[in-house]
């Protein structure tokens, strides 16, 4: 009798992903160099990398990253059916039911997104011609260069 009402537990601890999984999914957003901005394409927003956001399982979306001196970076986020979720769904089968196995689909608890961490290398911008490159404080101006070497 033990070892049935064991069993019995055990299974419904793995019956139902909506239970095992929840709903929502930590997903991190990280950026190399750190500091940029990342906004959603379902409004969430981190004033600097990185951060984490508590995003639900089924929501797919893009990220935008955003930094100074540096181009903007969009990475698509989609989910996909996880592992422990695929476990909990089919634990559906034995406990839950076509009630579970709707709760699941519908909550979208057997999904996770991916990429996740989503990582955005950010490329600089490119320097223009017109926009002369930052001197080093050490450095002497190259126009004072020459009016040195004309005048020796």
């Amino acid at each position: 009798m033990r070892i049935l009402i064991i069993a019995a537990a055990s299974l419904s601890l793995a019956a139902c992903a909506t239970v095992t999984r929840g709903t929502t999914e930590q997903v991190t957003v990280t950026s190399e160099p750190s500091g940029a901005s990342a906004v959603t394409s379902i409004g969430h927003t981190c004033p600097a990398t990185p951060c984490t956001f508590e995003i639900s399982r089924k929501a797919e979306f893009i990220t935008t990253f955003r930094m100074a001196g540096y181009e903007d970076q969009q990475i698509p986020v989609q989910t996909r059916v996880a592992g422990a979720g695929a476990a909990g769904f089919a634990g559906n089968v034995i406990i839950g039911g076509v009630v579970g196995m709707a709760a699941d689909a519908a909550t979208g608890a057997t999904l996770e997104h991916f990429p996740n961490p989503v990582h955005a290398i950010m490329t600089p911008l490119p320097r223009s011609k017109k926009t002369p490159r930052p001197r080093k404080a050490n450095e002497t101006p190259v126009s004072t260069l020459k009016l040195q070497n004309n005048a020796s």
